[in-house]
């Protein structure tokens, strides 16, 4: 039996013909839950010529039914916004709601360089832009932060670090005896700055060959910190994996599961703006049960559930180190 199974409604979101910035594509959301809603930011696409990506707000009692807002969110306003913003990921670390998102260094279509910029909020209402934080790196996306704060010392356990997930392309290459786009950790005293670097998680299975990368926000758990991330096969199709890290020092890897958790299977997830793809954006844990979003082909918002347990559980029996 899956581990996790899809809402019978999916999708949960689908372009709105009648609002000009979402009408093409809504896809790859990411999500809070404050303890009474789920708060959603989307990517949104409103023409194919430019592809510009900007960012929306929707807002859901229960997880599965969602309100989104008429304007636009988070809208390009710098000029390292101008070619659009991608992907966002949110992470709330005291009461600050850390939101990343990809920027281009031109058109999508002209093969642009890669960045990744931070803004910061406290409602969903107004955002403050940090600006680029992989300023470092060339082709770096999937960034997202550990919702807790660490000490870089003996016992890894004092509130002063960030720690940051990362996927830098510049650092694929043989010197760090790694030729795919993989998945590294962060230690930084600034959350603006991504720096001492180290690997943590490289392809290994065949269903993950091209390359990895973060998902959503890793999920504190009794068992480990739970990380869910994207995985590329050679042929291209996007299919979701987890691992579980240390819960004192989270540059250990207690286990990865050798087998994908959700792959492409209906028409949702195989037939849209790009095919086969099932991307891995935001988790909302409520009681025991894990709601995972996802966007469904670069088209559409989607989500499926599982009991934390039973999927903590799975992760260490089909543990590639257990």
């Amino acid at each position: 039996m899956a581990i996790f199974q899809r809402y019978s409604k999916n999708p949960i979101l689908i372009p709105n013909k009648n609002n000009w910035w979402e009408s093409k594509a809504v896809f790859n959301c990411t999500v809070s839950y404050d303890g009474k809603h789920v708060h959603m930011l989307y990517r949104a696409i409103g023409e194919y010529d430019n592809y510009i990506s900007r960012i929306g707000y929707a807002r859901s009692n229960d997880g599965f039914q969602f309100d989104r807002r008429h304007n636009i969110a988070i809208r390009p306003t710098e000029d390292y916004e101008k070619h659009g913003m991608e992907d966002p990921r949110i992470t709330q670390i005291g009461d600050k709601i850390f939101v990343t998102y990809v920027v281009l260094s031109e058109n999508v279509k002209k093969h642009p360089k890669i960045f990744s910029a931070l803004a910061v909020t406290k409602n969903y209402d107004e955002f403050d832009k940090l600006g680029i934080i992989t300023k470092d790196f060339d082709n770096n996306k999937d960034v997202i932060f550990f919702p807790d704060k660490f000490k870089m010392d003996g016992n890894f356990s004092n509130n002063s670090s960030f720690l940051i997930l990362h996927r830098p392309t510049s650092l694929s290459n043989p010197d760090y005896q790694i030729s795919r786009p993989s998945i590294w950790l962060s230690i930084s005293n600034s959350e603006s700055i991504i720096s001492n670097s180290m690997l943590l998680l490289k392809p290994e299975q065949d269903w993950e060959h091209l390359k990895i990368g973060a998902g959503p926000s890793p999920i504190k758990t009794k068992k480990g910190w739970l990380l869910i991330y994207h995985g590329v096969s050679s042929d291209k199709i996007y299919r979701a994996g987890a691992a579980l890290l240390d819960l004192d020092d989270p540059r250990k890897v207690i286990a990865r599961t050798k087998k994908p958790l959700l792959e492409p299977v209906e028409d949702y997830e195989k037939i849209g703006d790009v095919n086969n793809v099932v991307f891995p954006t935001g988790t909302v844990l409520i009681d025991n049960k894990l709601l995972l979003y996802y966007g469904g082909a670069d088209r559409v918002c989607c989500v499926a559930s599982a009991n934390i347990n039973e999927l903590i559980e799975h992760i260490l029996k089909d543990s590639i180190t257990a």
